[in-house]
């Protein structure tokens, strides 16, 4: 068996997966409140709502906070390390914060705040699917 993440044909991540393998960043959104809802629940927590399609985003954001990750948590990022991690909000609603790596930025000159925009690229963790797209972010130009 391979890396056991991510499961990109759970039925809470698929379109999330789906709108990453063309280069999108989607959240879902509610159909009656307008709320983007990060993490996908079943439910919007603002109305109550069920109807929560996934949304396509604007793919950029602000640092809200980040790390240079210099040990594994498991084996398979061992090849990765070092790698920068970080919280990006979202432009539409900074309450929508995703954790992702930040990639093509030297980490000394990042900064609370900074323009981030979203960027494909493959997972990299040893053992995932190959070819898996994966959206992470970059300083913006």
């Amino acid at each position: 068996m391979g890396f056991p993440l991510p499961d990109t044909e759970a039925p809470q991540t698929n379109g999330f997966w789906s709108a990453a393998a063309s280069e999108k960043l989607a959240i879902p959104r509610c159909a009656k409140c307008d709320r983007w809802n990060w993490y996908p629940a079943g439910a919007c927590p603002g109305c109550g709502s069920t109807e929560m399609p996934w949304t396509e985003t604007s793919g950029h954001g602000r640092l809200f906070s980040w790390t240079i990750v210099r040990h594994r948590l498991l084996a398979a990022y061992g090849p990765m390390l070092p790698y920068t991690t970080g919280i990006v909000t979202l432009e539409e609603d900074e309450a929508v914060r995703i954790v992702t790596r930040i990639v093509e930025a030297e980490p000394e000159l990042l900064h609370i705040g900074m323009a981030m925009q979203a960027v494909f690229r493959p997972l990299g963790i040893e053992g995932s699917p190959e070819g898996l797209l994966a959206p992470m972010f970059t300083p913006a130009l």
